[in-house]
């Protein structure tokens, strides 16, 4: 059958994520290897009274420009436009709060995962539940309102994630993937739901405050592979306003970003990982065995199918690094010879392919936000450098990448301290689009090898369209079969190894970097 059929016969999978920088639609067909069409829209959160977030009108703005470039994308290669598909998957930065009242009504800005306004809360409930409760984390974000008395409390009808609010907008279903449900509250590894000890425990700290338990405000957990409920009218209606979309379609539940990288990386198995770097940068690692101690640098999470997963969050990613390739663009346009990004960001990790293994004392810190990891509330980006560092253009840009692994480095050392063990680690993202550099130094950096391949090139939307593909396997398969037998079975894939004299270097910068947090925490009080 021809790309054109499955469009055709509507045997297609759709998945819409709503990553921190761009929305991307994603179009594959029904042996769920092949992307028949992409679309997506830039967008940018914002800070708003002293608290990041997107505004939700942007959310269906930049929903609805994403899917009619994937269908414009569609009629260009393949002469047919979609109108209906198989089925559809939603997903979305893990984290934050959007709260509503029991009209809809968004009670206060979308606040995101990036805000670090929940110290007091976070510390409280670490204590009460006895893991690690993230300032992230939406059960924090909520208790946060509640410490706070916020006025819009006690009108709380709702609280979901940013992939639970398009997924209700879209089938009426208050539903939510159990990975990303693990990012609101914690999860029982045994049931798949909401732990009922850490419910109570809750209830019995705020439930007076709140006005009814805990778990009537959250979305109902689902697994992956499990019905989700149907696209409506009015959901055909927000996504696609000229009328063409059709109602009925079938969607998964929502998930997370981090779970949907863990699909598109075939990483949900115990002793592999993936790191996606983008905005922020994080590790998910799936577990043999519980962990034996609480860690703050550490999230508990599971994958889509339920199974436990630690998750090394940083605020922090690429950014910085994006920033200083920036300026060399600027510089190299100024001089007479523009080169397009791709080009700039080629000719800088080439070079830095020739620094120094520890960078020649160079550090850089990529902090533009907050860093829990590293005890940091606010971000200050910062270079530096001793008098005898060896200041040249190689290390430069070597200590730049280290920079965007430092905070990631501190935390999987704690998971090393546990004695967790990876087979291999799986990275996307756009940093790693040039072969063999940020691969290397993240293998040189987790001292495990590095998988990179091309069926992640799209990243989530491909990963929660793979998920949207599952609900016609789930019956037959558990969701790791499905991606070991179907979707990667001929799957390309390049390995680094850990290179001895890189895995040396960047322990050197790791001690340089470690140390030098207190020069990040005087700016952060200065600055």
């Amino acid at each position: 059958m021809s790309a054109a059929d499955d469009i055709t016969a509507g045997r297609t999978s759709l998945g819409i994520e709503l990553g921190s920088t761009r929305i991307k639609a994603c179009l594959i067909g029904e042996d769920a290897t092949e992307v028949l069409a992409t679309g997506s829209f830039s967008w940018e959160n914002r800070l708003e009274d002293g608290l990041w977030t997107y505004a939700l009108d942007e959310v269906w703005k930049g929903l609805q420009a994403a899917y009619a470039a994937l269908v414009d994308d569609a009629g260009s290669r393949h002469g047919i436009r979609p109108w209906t598909f198989g089925a559809i998957g939603v997903s979305a930065m893990m984290h934050g709060y959007l709260a509503f009242d029991e009209t809809g009504e968004l009670l206060v800005p979308f606040r995101t995962w990036r805000n670090t306004n929940t110290a007091a809360a976070a510390e409280e409930l670490t204590g009460l539940f006895g893991v690690n409760i993230p300032l992230r984390w939406s059960i924090a974000h909520l208790h946060q309102a509640v410490l706070d008395e916020e006025q819009h409390v006690p009108r709380l009808d709702f609280v979901t994630t940013l992939a639970g609010y398009v997924h209700h907008r879209l089938t009426g279903e208050k539903v939510l993937g159990v990975g990303d449900a693990s990012g609101m509250f914690p999860i029982d590894s045994a049931t798949g739901d909401y732990d009922q000890r850490m419910l109570d425990a809750y209830d019995a700290l705020a439930s007076e405050r709140l006005g009814r338990p805990v778990r009537e405000l959250l979305p109902r957990v689902l697994p992956a592979g499990a019905a989700a409920g149907t696209l409506t009218e009015d959901g055909a209606s927000l996504l696609d306003p000229s009328g063409a979309l059709r109602a009925g379609v079938p969607l998964c539940p929502p998930e997370g970003d981090a779970g949907t990288g863990m699909v598109a990386t075939n990483s949900v198995a115990p002793r592999t990982g993936n790191v996606s770097a983008g905005t922020s940068i994080f590790a998910m690692v799936v577990l043999e065995r519980p962990l034996e101690n609480v860690h703050h640098e550490l999230d508990l999470v599971t994958t889509p199918a339920g199974d436990p997963v630690a998750m090394v969050h940083c605020n922090n990613g690429a950014s910085e690094l994006a920033a200083w390739a920036g300026m060399f663009a600027r510089f190299a346009a100024a001089s007479g010879t523009p080169l397009d990004d791709d080009a700039v960001f080629d000719v800088l990790f080439r070079e830095a392919l020739e620094g120094e293994a520890d960078a020649g004392g160079l550090l850089a810190y990529n902090h533009l936000a907050g860093e829990p990891i590293a005890g940091l509330a606010a971000g200050r980006p910062l270079f530096v450098r001793s008098p005898d560092s060896d200041f040249t253009l190689a290390n430069v840009m070597r200590a730049q990448l280290y920079g965007v692994f430092g905070t990631l480095a501190l935390g999987m050392k704690v998971l090393e301290g546990e004695g967790v063990e990876i087979d291999r680690m799986f990275a996307h993202g756009g940093m790693f689009r040039t072969a063999g550099v940020a691969q290397r130094f993240l293998a040189g950096a987790l001292g495990a090898p590095v998988a990179v391949g091309d069926l992640a090139s799209e990243g989530g939307a491909w990963g929660i369209a793979v998920l949207a593909s599952y609900l016609a396997h789930a019956d037959a398969e558990d969701l790791g079969s499905y991606l070991d037998r179907g979707v990667f079975a001929s799957a390309s894939l390049a390995v680094a190894d850990p290179d001895p004299a890189d895995v040396a270097g960047f322990a050197s910068y790791l001690d340089r970097y470690r140390a030098g947090l207190a020069i990040e925490a005087a700016a952060v009080e200065s600055l």
